[in-house]
């Protein structure tokens, strides 16, 4: 998951997880990725749009 520089760490991304693998630490989102399934949940609810899938 790639994290662009606007991102205000509100936690929307990790309230809609559905297998809870983000965590909002201060200043830093931390992803799960070995677990992610791929949904793009948490792309889709960023109300900045600063998270990006890295191909």
């Amino acid at each position: 998951m790639k994290v662009n520089e606007w991102c205000m760490y509100c936690g929307e991304c990790a309230g809609v997880c559905p297998r809870s693998l983000i965590e909002v630490r201060e200043s830093c989102l931390i992803f799960n990725e070995n677990e992610c399934k791929d949904c793009r949940i948490c792309i889709q609810v960023c109300p900045v749009q600063a998270l990006s899938k890295e191909e």
